[in-house]
């Protein structure tokens, strides 16, 4: 089968060194019952770790995620002075002097977007230049919004080619006041400059005479608006102060951050694939949590999941981007099909994931799946169920396409997950996780 380049397809030898590896799903033929426990929220632990560091004093960050995602951020904050330590799975102790100082090399980042935006604001505190950089799925993915924003308030930073590496010469202080931030591809441009606007700690001055920065959105669109929510959240908790005058316009005081003990909560995007394996196994499976304590946007995506075999013909995914993957394999065994729109912003994540999913359904059955301009409409079949259908998924090296392809795997023999420790990304136990519940799996090796 001949597959059409993909906007962040990984480089050949990447792709043939994720070739070489594949696990092979057996349908488990029973409901799917058992406990659980989805790990800690991969967008809040990175959100606490950065405030934590900014922070002066020692904060205690529990039921946290460590994955690579969140290790990038780690380590990112050790090399600035910050001290992290990792007294067990679930907790991160970081200590912090209210400064973060020049890093001694780049700061590497793999293919972590929170991490990558949201210490390409924090930088421009530093006083010295720092380069945000990541791997070659990361140099793909669009920063240019968030380095015109910070150049507008006066930040002398670059990115040549709108993507990282990104160099920014810090001088301390964010000199700007206003600022405007296009954040229809991310609400982590958003996000980004918000936590860096409240560790913008005047120099000499007293604090509470100074001046809010305005953040202000260009624009009405803007990916994912409920992950601002959380950033809020967790400013408030270190104690900042800021205040949203508009749906489109934040006031951010230069108060810095108190060091605070903070719970994360589990992370609803991983939850997706726990409900979806219920519904489509008939299971029952306790994730320890009540839906309801979930803050997350993709939380919603739960009342969608309860919906099949009878998803709704429409599905917006703007609001719930991560759990689209998810939502689209479910829907291959729909009633009915199923139009995912509002999904533009799927293309510039860890790969082009409408692309991606396109190309994984359509290998299980050809047409199962099509591109509509940025809409994805899958065709839907009940009766894939308990076939032999053999096809290999490229996962792209992206973790939330090898875990929903494996919902797949659950009804229909012959899925062959490519490059499987892709979910370390956030996800580190997730094939633990089917295994626990009944589900056996094969590893192939070329």
């Amino acid at each position: 089968m001949t597959h059409a380049p993909m906007t962040h397809a990984p480089n050949p030898s990447a792709q043939k060194t994720a070739m070489q590896k594949a696990l092979i799903i057996t349908p488990p033929g029973h409901p799917l019952t058992g406990a659980v426990s989805p790990p800690g929220s991969k967008s809040i632990t990175n959100r606490a770790l950065l405030l934590a560091g900014l922070a002066r004093g020692t904060s205690r960050l529990t039921g946290a995620l460590r994955s690579d995602d969140t290790r990038y951020m780690a380590e990112a904050l050790r090399a600035m002075g910050v001290e992290v330590r990792e007294p067990d799975p679930t907790t991160f102790v970081v200590t912090g002097t209210g400064r973060l100082v020049a890093p001694a090399a780049p700061l590497f980042l793999g293919n972590a977007g929170t991490a990558t935006r949201f210490l390409t604001a924090a930088a421009a505190l530093v006083d010295g230049t720092v380069v945000v950089d990541g791997d070659q799925h990361m140099r793909k993915r669009p920063i240019a919004p968030l380095v015109e924003a910070l150049r507008s308030l006066g930040v002398e930073i670059s990115a040549e080619t709108g993507c990282p590496p990104v160099t920014v010469a810090g001088t301390g202080r964010i000199p700007g006041r206003r600022v405007e931030i296009d954040a229809g591809l991310s609400s982590q441009y958003v996000s980004a400059l918000l936590m860096a606007a409240a560790g913008n700690l005047p120099s000499g001055a007293d604090p509470a005479m100074a001046e809010p920065l305005e953040i202000v959105l260009a624009g009405d669109e803007i990916g994912a608006r409920g992950y601002i929510d959380l950033t809020l959240a967790a400013m408030r908790a270190f104690g900042a102060r800021v205040e949203q005058a508009s749906s489109s316009v934040w006031r951010v005081w230069p108060t810095g951050y108190t060091a605070t003990d903070f719970r994360i909560e589990p992370d609803a995007s991983a939850a997706t694939y726990l409900w979806a394996m219920e519904k489509l196994t008939g299971g029952r499976i306790d994730l320890g949590v009540p839906t309801a304590d979930f803050s997350q946007p993709d939380a919603r995506a739960h009342d969608v999941i309860a919906q099949f075999p009878h998803l709704p013909a429409v599905i917006d995914g703007s609001q719930m981007q991560d759990a689209v993957p998810t939502l689209a394999v479910l829907a291959a065994f729909n009633a009915t099909p199923v139009r995912f729109t509002g999904i533009a912003n799927l293309r510039v994540k860890e790969c082009d994931r409408v692309r991606a999913l396109s190309l994984g359904l359509s290998a299980i059955r050809a047409g199962l799946a099509t591109e509509e301009g940025d809409d994805l409409l899958v065709a839907s079949d009940p009766g894939l169920a308990g076939q032999t259908l053999p096809a290999d998924i490229d996962t792209f090296a992206d973790h939330r396409i090898a875990m929903s392809f494996a919902l797949a795997g659950l009804k229909i023999g012959g899925i062959a997950i490519l490059d499987p420790d892709c979910v370390g990304k956030t996800y580190p136990d997730y094939w633990d996780a089917l295994a626990s519940l009944g589900v056996d799996m094969t590893l192939r090796s070329a």
